[in-house]
């Protein structure tokens, strides 16, 4: 049998593999609804065969036409490597470069089976976002990383792999970007039409860009959020209940997270396999299949002060309506099904089977959306009496209110206090009738003061390496606690409480990661630290990266960038800036895609990752990276007059006399008042 290496470097094997049956025992992405005219269909034929010698067009042609009828979409499922993929320790992965070894191995890890959602359709989360858009594509590119040198960069245009191209040490080993379509052809058919044709990718946030540590990542940033919640309501987390939607991909971590935060959860999910695989994972406590059995047992569980997760097996709607009727109290309410692909599996209507829908969004896709949008409606109708009983909504940036606006529901206020539609409120411009969590809790407590989602992977995929990154991390923390302003202190005591607790919690899934809340100077002095460590011998190579969702990496008026108010929320000059400055700094590799968790032609976001290797280039490129790439978004936000970030720059400014900043001047609003 071949081995794992010589797999690696074969790529595309002269001699084709046999037919590969599907596993139905996991997660498999829905079909895709029929886009493409005949003539599209030939194109998307002769796009996927050009991948391979002329002797097989004959055998695969066939086989590739069967695939876009049965699934919408070609994937080249015989080309799946026989290996398990996963992320091995990085001495494993044959190469010439330890920089494309690293980024070998956060491919892998994006694509375990315990990782991502659909892995044999190369889809890491959200329903859509892929690494590649078929497994030659993952092929060419493990064979090309594993014969790079340091002095070469591999372009990757949506999932394919352009080449490699001369560079040198400088430069990113890797350069993605996914989705970069024409603006005036990013509509959600756009994505359909273009990754059909196998020529453009949804890559997500991190999907796509290699960097995705499973639901650890969101579980943290979810954590976070339900504590602050719980303080802008004024309560204490315990007793209080937290009711969402969503267990597939990212959205899976919402339990575990509410156990952290110590709160009783009741999360939604349609997908009995996605719950099954959560419950499993001991990521949620109990599985309830009976409404009215799920109304007591969160009565139980609010006399008792419980802290427990509940997965619903069923629809998020009921939930809403039930807990209504029940006058059970919600305290935080939010949803986090993948709204952002509403017509393609991303969010399911009540009133459908699980089985009914995948049936009718397939064959019969105007009729879904009719389903999807009176869905929404009354999902919207339910949530807005919850509200007006004291329950604190939020959108958890997954475009619910967006969708739930164009769907036609009242998720407006007239200047009255009542809700609305869109098309009964005067002012086209008004804000919806709920925040974006971003807008009310994560832009003004944390992103505004350069805190976001930090996080690294132990190349060694030791554990020993992760509980010794951990305690590092902890010094470094608490360290700067001690120096910290108030305005700040508190979310330097949230992290050091989150990683100190973080390995009971069991939270490694994939690679040995872990990710917290730091801002410009904790994520400077955690890397020195950590390379300083691998100098020393103390732990192995070790990978930093970040959630594209921070402070600076992403342009969103919906989210990341929803509590931006002078009028630029629509400009994406910071997310572009961001990589490209990335990209020169010392970055081992940067990614730019179009769409993310809100969805495409919604959202420009960018990311990199980054090797230490325990030398003097790592020390330099981690302090002029990660400089850059956290004080260019406190800029922006300074620029656009956010108080917490013109504070923060002005302390920036005054730690490192290089960087000048323009700062706004601040107008009397009794000036320019009517």
């Amino acid at each position: 049998m071949i081995t794992f290496k010589e797999e690696i470097l074969e790529g595309i094997p002269n001699k084709l593999p046999q037919p590969k049956t599907l596993d139905e025992t996991i997660n498999h992405a829905p079909k895709r609804k029929k886009i493409l005219s005949p003539e599209e269909e030939q194109l998307a034929l002769r796009n996927a065969l050009r991948y391979f010698e002329p002797q097989h067009h004959a055998e695969l042609a066939k086989e590739f036409k069967h695939e876009l009828k049965t699934y919408g979409r070609i994937y080249m499922y015989r080309f799946k490597p026989v290996h398990k993929i996963y992320a091995r320790p990085i001495d494993d992965y044959p190469g010439k470069s330890i920089q494309a070894k690293a980024i070998m191995l956060m491919i892998q890890n994006n694509l375990d089976h315990a990782v991502a959602q659909h892995p044999d359709e190369l889809i890491t989360y959200g329903g859509n976002g892929g690494v590649f858009q078929n497994w030659a594509q993952y092929r060419l590119t493990m064979k090309y990383l594993a014969e790079m040198t340091d002095e070469q960069t591999l372009a990757m245009y949506s999932g394919h792999p352009m080449g490699l191209f001369p560079s040198s040490e400088q430069a990113p080993r890797v350069v993605v970007t996914n989705g970069m379509v024409i603006p005036n052809y990013s509509k959600p058919d756009d994505w359909e039409k273009f990754n059909a044709l196998g020529v453009s990718q949804y890559g997500q946030m991190t999907a796509g860009s290699y960097m995705y540590i499973g639901p650890q990542g969101i579980v943290h940033g979810t954590t976070i959020t339900v504590l602050n919640a719980f303080r802008k309501i004024k309560k204490s987390p315990k007793g209080g209940l937290f009711v969402t939607a969503g267990l597939g991909g990212m959205s899976g971590a919402q339990p575990k997270a509410g156990n952290i935060a110590g709160c009783i959860t009741v999360c939604a999910e349609v997908n009995p396999k996605a719950t099954k695989v959560r419950h499993e994972q001991a990521w949620v406590d109990e599985v309830i299949s009976d409404i009215n059995q799920l109304v007591k047992r969160v009565q139980t569980a609010k006399d008792q002060k419980e802290v427990v997760s509940i997965a619903y097996d069923g629809n998020i709607v009921e939930v809403w309506e039930a807990f209504d009727e029940a006058n059970l109290h919600i305290d935080l309410g939010s949803d986090q099904t993948s709204l952002h692909n509403p017509w393609a599996g991303g969010y399911y209507p009540v009133g459908l089977t699980y089985e009914e829908a995948n049936e009718l969004m397939a064959n019969d896709p105007e009729k879904f959306k009719s389903y999807v949008r009176k869905s929404l409606i009354r999902q919207t109708k339910a949530i807005n009496k919850h509200t007006a009983k004291g329950t604190y909504f939020f959108d958890y940036g997954n475009a619910f209110l967006l969708e739930a606006s164009r769907a036609g529901a009242k998720i407006y206020r007239n200047d009255k206090g009542e809700f609305v539609t869109k098309d009964e409120i005067k002012n086209p411009n008004s804000a919806f009738a709920y925040p974006s969590y971003v807008q009310d809790i994560m832009g003004p407590m944390c992103f505004d003061y350069g805190f976001g989602p930090f996080r690294w992977v132990c190349a060694s995929g030791k554990p020993e390496d992760l509980a010794k990154t951990d305690q590092i991390a902890t010094e470094v923390l608490q360290k700067l606690k001690k120096e910290a302003t108030p305005d700040i202190e508190q979310q330097m005591q949230d992290n050091i409480t989150w990683i100190k607790g973080a390995q009971e919690n069991k939270l490694v899934v994939g690679s040995q990661a872990r990710i917290l809340y730091a801002d410009t100077e904790g994520r400077m002095k955690i890397a020195e630290a950590f390379n300083e460590a691998i100098a020393n011998g103390e732990i192995g190579p070790v990978i930093l990266g970040r959630d594209h969702h921070d402070v600076s990496g992403t342009d969103s008026p919906y989210r990341e960038t929803s509590n931006i108010y002078d009028g630029s929320q629509f400009t994406a000059d910071m997310a572009i800036q961001n990589v490209i400055g990335d990209s020169f700094r010392g970055a081992t590799w940067v990614s730019i895609h179009n769409g993310g968790g809100v969805g495409w032609g919604e959202v420009i976001n960018g990311g990199f990752g980054m090797i230490l290797e325990g030398n003097e280039s790592s020390r330099h490129k981690l302090k002029s990276m990660l400089h850059w790439d956290v004080t260019n978004g406190i800029s922006r936000r300074s620029w656009a007059r956010n108080r917490g970030a013109i504070d923060t720059i002005k302390r920036a400014m005054k730690s490192e006399p290089r960087l000048k900043v323009t700062l706004p001047n601040l107008v009397d609003d009794d000036l320019i008042n009517p």
